[in-house]
């Protein structure tokens, strides 16, 4: 965390809380730019951001070694396409 008082340590604690949706890109676009600034400015936060941007490769690099049967993936796409329909169903019928 900053070492500048306790305003940037909760400027640290709220961009620890959102490096997730920084590490994805699925922050907006203002706060990523708030993010990015605190990064290039804290170190702290910098490494911790670091470690989260290593921890996603690194469970990307895991689960792309297999990849489910062709079987499976019908399966699932068939229950969600019911899934989809009945909810829709549903909602038409009781509108």
């Amino acid at each position: 965390m900053n070492e500048t008082g306790p305003e940037s340590d909760a400027d640290c604690t709220q961009v620890v809380l959102r490096l997730f949706e920084y590490v994805d890109n699925e922050a907006a676009e203002e706060d990523g730019r708030r993010i990015r600034e605190h990064l290039d400015a804290c170190g702290s936060c910098l490494r911790e951001y670091e470690r989260d941007l290593l921890l996603k490769q690194l469970v990307k690099r895991a689960c792309n070694r297999e990849a489910a049967p062709a079987a499976l993936r019908t399966q699932i796409i068939a229950r969600i396409s019911s899934i989809t329909v009945t909810t829709q169903l549903a909602t038409d019928d009781g509108a």
